[in-house]
């Protein structure tokens, strides 16, 4: 078959069949690559970016270790990565079985990098006068990493590579995942677009930016996983997996990890990519947004609601986005509803049941956390969006969320239920719970909710406006 080009592919891409995109599986442990490859450029950082680090040659900060991990350094010396370590051009970091680690760049790129990886920084030139004078390259030697396009890569997209074994990727600024093989390239993209082209004369791996010949795009609306086999000519668009008890899951990937070379492995992994193994009980959280997106993110202006999320302890086991300490959360307000570590604070007036001839009202979402809780750790979820409508003459109530997460994939939590007089709605079943509460007028609620899924279980706390 003769390669096609990018455009072409584009078109027939979009001809492929959807998929109902749900539950995401790490791919099976890599293959060491022997040789990495190695380019000695030069930095041309301006002063701007980031002062006394870039005199020094340094172009990140590690700002998040889970388990063990080592930093090489050209002359191969090996450091354990603490919090706070220094990374430099020529720098390779090295994660164990259950080595996580996440670094901050100087132009506030984050990338992510999951046990049992290998990434090199190749270059890191930023200038943050001329932010499209920029260069950045990584080679991901094996393993899975996570990077999220900070401003370099934005302004300077032509000047952006990461390469592994088989294949070079180049963004359109971008958020996305790349788990790679000595043999195989995947890729996820959660958003903006990746391209993707296997090494060719006219696509070296000693080169910078995206290749154009035999390359495919992928991006971030499209319910589907990029692979790259090494004897393949062009990559190939699969559709992601199809939802599955997590309990099945984890057994496939521990049949995988165990047989890297088995059928087990290409059947059950076939379209795999990506269960995010926390191995200590604490929330992936330094700003890379398996979180919930910034406009969805409590700010400053929560103190100033009728309705407000404290909490028991006076320090969270994890980070917490919408909640504030007891002290703040009392001021003015009494308690409605609570669980093991939350309560649901109100200003109420004299009289503590809600104002009559409310009828049927739809919220909108203003903030959320949630959190999935397994054998693993904690690990953040994303809360994209959800819908929650109330019919107050009928005292009824229905809500639903959109949550996903690297180790859970797509999960949507609904419930129904009644309401009482007061403005409490609460549901109970074998598998989930949730328990909330409106303001008095009916311009406000917010509910805590909790879901068992298989081996592990999701939480989480919301604040909703009335439209």
């Amino acid at each position: 078959m003769k390669p096609a080009k990018t455009a072409r592919l584009a078109v027939e891409s979009r001809k492929m069949p959807g998929s109902t995109k749900r539950f995401f599986v790490r791919m099976a442990r890599s293959f060491r690559l022997t040789g990495g490859i190695i380019v000695a450029l030069l930095l041309g950082l301006s002063p701007h970016a980031n002062g006394a680090a870039i005199e020094s040659g340094v172009v990140g900060e590690v700002s998040l270790v889970l388990g063990k991990a080592y930093l090489l350094s050209p002359d191969q010396r090996r450091q354990l990565i603490e919090v706070g370590s220094q990374v430099r051009v020529s720098d390779q970091v090295v994660t164990q079985a259950n080595g996580h680690v996440h670094i901050r760049f100087v132009d506030q790129a984050l990338v992510s990098v999951r046990p049992d990886s290998q990434l090199e920084i190749i270059s890191y030139s930023y200038n943050s006068a001329k932010p499209e004078r920029s260069s950045i390259k990584f080679n991901l030697v094996e393993g899975v990493t996570r990077a999220i396009s900070g401003e370099g890569a934005k302004a300077a997209r032509s000047r952006f590579r990461l390469n592994t074994p088989v294949a070079a990727i180049g963004v359109r600024g971008t958020d996305f995942v790349v788990s790679a093989t000595q043999q195989t390239t995947r890729a996820l993209v959660n958003q903006g677009a990746i391209v993707m082209a296997p090494y060719s004369s006219e696509c070296t791996a000693a080169a910078i930016g995206p290749c154009a010949t035999n390359a495919v795009e992928l991006t971030g609306n499209s319910l589907q996983i990029m692979e790259l086999e090494g004897t393949a000519l062009v990559p190939r668009l699969i559709p992601a997996p199809h939802e599955r008890p997590s309990s099945a899951m984890r057994e496939e990937v521990q049949l995988a990890l165990a047989e890297p070379s088995s059928d087990v492995q290409d059947k059950a992994v076939a379209t795999d990519v990506y269960l995010e193994n926390v191995s200590s009980r604490r929330v992936v959280e330094d700003g890379i947004p398996e979180l919930t997106p910034d406009g969805l993110v409590a700010s400053a202006a929560l103190t100033e609601r009728q309705l407000v999320w404290g909490r028991w302890a006076t320090e969270p086991a994890v980070q917490e986005r919408i909640t504030l300490p007891q002290a703040t959360a009392t001021l003015g307000r009494e308690v409605t509803v609570a669980n093991n570590e939350h309560l649901l604070y109100r200003s109420e007036s004299l009289s503590p049941q809600i104002d009559a001839g409310l009828g049927p009202v739809s919220f909108s979402l203003d903030s959320a956390q949630a959190f999935y809780n397994s054998d693993s750790g904690i690990v953040a979820m994303q809360v994209n969006g959800g819908s929650l409508d109330i019919d107050f003459d009928r005292s009824l109530f229905n809500t639903e969320l959109n949550l996903n997460s690297l180790a859970t994939g797509f999960v949507d939590f609904r419930a129904a239920g009644g309401i009482s007089e007061r403005g409490y709605f609460n549901t109970r079943s074998a598998d989930q719970h949730l328990a909330g509460a409106v303001s008095q007028d009916g311009t406000e609620a917010g509910y805590f909710f909790d879901q068992q899924l298989g081996n592990g279980s999701i939480n989480g706390l919301t604040l909703w406006d009335s439209r």
